[in-house]
């Protein structure tokens, strides 16, 4: 009898363990948000999106606002077209509000930041936003430095 009890007993833990992974990975992964279709989406014109990925948040002042629902390539203009999905409470964001790539940390995940404009309309469901600012690519920062310090140098090295 005490072993079916202490049976039962692992049991129950092991099952509370699976839960709590499961809970911690839907969380992590933020799956739990999935299908979730409220709100309204825009869409935004970037020439270059670095590493941002469908799901990344879409912030306004360091709150998140949204999520990246979509990322397409523009035949025409071979620009990125990045829909956003912004919740429904934000319904009063200005009609010329901007868009940018931004970078969590040096190193860290990319996502949307948006500036308000002043506009007195707003923007609704297939609205676009007009401002944007691509995404800073640190390779190309970091050859532009090397580029420059040596275009100093080379005077210094003529006769």
């Amino acid at each position: 009898m005490r072993q079916k009890h202490l049976e039962l007993l692992v049991g129950v833990f092991v099952a509370l363990g699976l839960a709590a992974f499961l809970l911690l990975a839907l969380k992590v992964s933020d799956l739990a948000h999935i299908g979730e279709d409220k709100g309204y989406r825009v869409t935004a014109r970037f020439e270059n999106i670095g590493g941002l990925k469908i799901r990344a948040p879409v912030t306004l002042g360091g709150v998140r606002i949204g999520r990246v629902a979509g990322i397409n390539l523009d035949p025409q203009t071979f620009e990125a077209l990045v829909t956003l999905a912004i919740e429904p409470q934000y319904d009063r964001l200005p009609s010329d509000s901007s868009a940018s790539i931004l970078t969590a940390g040096l190193l860290g995940e990319q996502y949307v930041g948006l500036e308000p404009g002043g506009m007195d309309d707003f923007l609704k469901n297939g609205s676009s936003l007009k401002l944007t600012q691509s995404a800073l690519v640190l390779e190309k920062l970091i050859g532009r430095m090397f580029t420059n310090a040596a275009q100093g140098e080379a005077p210094a090295k003529a006769p």
